[in-house]
């Protein structure tokens, strides 16, 4: 089909549109139009990167209004272009929006009632952004769909409680600093270059010798700290945990598997596609003090994870530690560290999906997510459970779920590349996931005291009355999502070669040190 891209934003956009005009008379018609829009969403993104995979170039080129680059030089219209990368991480976006839009029915009813047809609205506008983002060709128009994901996950995360509009507050003055940042970063490489195209960037500043020249080096420096704070990564992390926490269900498990990830991703399309390999790694002073900022922000964040007692609280340190994972792997400057970021992210995204989702349904059913409000879980709803803990065992590292697979690899970076101090944060920050889940997994089965007393060791010992053991799953519209979610993070781990192949394809065209072969 030769309009897959388009048919990526047009789906959402209408579907955005529809949930408006036709919640204005029935609200029960906004759930199926937004699960509809994502199907054919969805289907448009694998079918871009079935014919991303296929091309000899590995790579569509889509251009708005009838513009075509045989007949005018790049850089002139709007494009959107899709390589192995943007197309992975698109169907990674789509695949996230169609599961939580799936799930997403009874959570929005119960939490805000009446505000049906606006949450979906906005749902599916952050979709349209998100997937925008991995697929512009175009360095300001990259700015505006940012900014179009940045006000509609606003409004996502605002449309709950009073909190979580307090918290929306400093998520909006941290977003608008990070935005401005990158927007003022843009303005000098257009200055410096006449284009706003990404690869026309690159090929004029390869062309005219641009890596020495002081404009060149704040744009970069400005692009990467807008960038940077927008993806959460310490010490700009604060807007995040109770961002996320005081959310509605629905907003944090779209939110939380996607924003931090899609903006990992810009970063890597920076680096690569705008300024290029030779100019980001040599040319600046980023690849020296950036991996030891990883480094702090891994175990701060890991910690302060350790110091949670409740959910989806450590689970926002977890995605701050992990957001240091990932840079981290870009920043050694080295292909298996490059490839094991890429991979981290489609890791990161589906087993954040999943815990988010089980936290959703622990939180309808136990009406808590503290620790100690958790007792006797898996006897009660052992399905929700066991799909919550494969997103934790896959957060951990445990083979076969996927993110064993990537943390491999971004573990290997680290090895051949020299950097010991990566490596040694990697490893403490997976000893504090493995302290965390072992801990939540001894308080839902073994039922242990707050003074640390073991109740009892099988289901029928547990220091519980019968009603507290009761079987009780969620309603199979949340349970299911979960499931599916879990099912992935299984799959993506067992064809871990044909993801990461995908991603050397797509590396093979820079040129990365890779040290000591594994």
């Amino acid at each position: 089909m030769e309009n897959a891209i388009a048919w990526i934003f047009i789906f959402p956009l209408f579907g955005a549109v529809a949930c408006t005009l036709v919640g204005m008379y029935n609200r029960k018609w906004c759930h199926p139009i937004s699960v509809l829009s994502m199907i054919g969403a969805t289907w448009a993104g694998v079918e871009t990167l079935i014919k991303v995979m296929n091309s000899k170039s590995h790579e569509l080129s889509y251009l708005l209004g009838g513009w075509t680059l045989d007949q005018y030089p790049r850089g002139v219209g709007i494009e959107f272009r899709a390589d192995l990368l943007g197309a992975l991480i698109t169907l990674v976006v789509l695949g996230v929006g169609l599961i939580v839009s799936l799930y997403s029915k009874i959570p929005v009813e119960e939490e805000t009632p009446g505000k049906e047809s606006l949450f979906f609205t906005l749902f599916l506008l952050q979709i349209t952004g998100l997937a925008g983002i991995t697929l512009t060709g175009d360095a300001f128009n990259l700015y505006v769909l940012i900014e179009v994901a940045a006000l509609t996950g606003y409004g996502l995360i605002a449309i709950g409680s009073n909190r979580a509009a307090a918290a929306t507050f400093n998520y909006v003055i941290l977003g608008t600093i990070g935005a401005s940042l990158y927007l003022l970063g843009v303005g000098y490489l257009y200055i410096k270059t006449g284009t706003l195209n990404m690869v026309g960037i690159r090929e004029v500043i390869e062309a005219n010798a641009l890596a020495d020249s002081p404009s060149m080096q704040v744009a970069f420096i400005l692009v990467g700290l807008g960038i940077l704070i927008k993806m959460a990564f310490f010490p700009f992390h604060a807007w995040l945990p109770n961002a996320y926490c005081n959310a509605p269900t629905t907003t944090s498990c779209l939110l939380a598997p996607l924003v931090t990830k899609v903006m990992i991703y810009v970063m890597i399309r920076m680096v690569l596609t705008v300024f290029g390999v030779d100019f980001s790694f040599e040319s600046t002073l980023w690849t020296k003090f950036l991996p030891w900022l990883v480094v702090l922000a891994i175990v701060c964040a890991a910690v302060m994870a350790l110091a949670q007692r409740e959910i989806k609280k450590m689970l926002s340190y977890l995605i701050v530690a992990e957001v240091g994972y990932m840079i981290g792997g870009l920043w050694i400057y080295n292909y298996y560290g490059l490839i094991g970021s890429i991979f981290h992210i489609i890791s990161d995204a589906c087993m954040t999906l999943c815990l988010f989702l089980g936290a959703g349904l622990i939180l309808r059913k136990a009406r808590t997510t503290h620790f100690d409000g958790l007792r006797g879980l898996f006897a009660k709803m052992p399905l929700t459970t066991s799909g919550f803990f494969i997103g934790g065992f896959s957060i951990i590292g445990l083979p076969p779920t996927c993110g064993f697979f990537s943390k491999w690899y971004l573990i290997t970076g680290g090895m051949v590349s020299g950097r010991w101090e990566y490596l040694i944060v990697l490893l403490f920050s997976t000893m504090v996931m493995v302290v965390l889940f072992f801990r939540l997994i001894e308080r839902m089965h073994l039922a242990v005291s707050e003074n640390g007393e073991n109740l009892g060791h099988g289901h029928g010992d547990l220091g519980l009355t019968e009603e507290q053991t009761k079987f009780e799953e969620g309603p199979l519209s949340m349970l299911i999502p979960l499931l599916l979610a879990a099912a992935v993070v299984l799959v993506i781990g067992v064809y871990n070669q044909d993801i990461s192949t995908q991603i050397e394809h797509f590396l093979a065209d820079y040129d990365l040190p890779r040290g000591i072969e594994p």
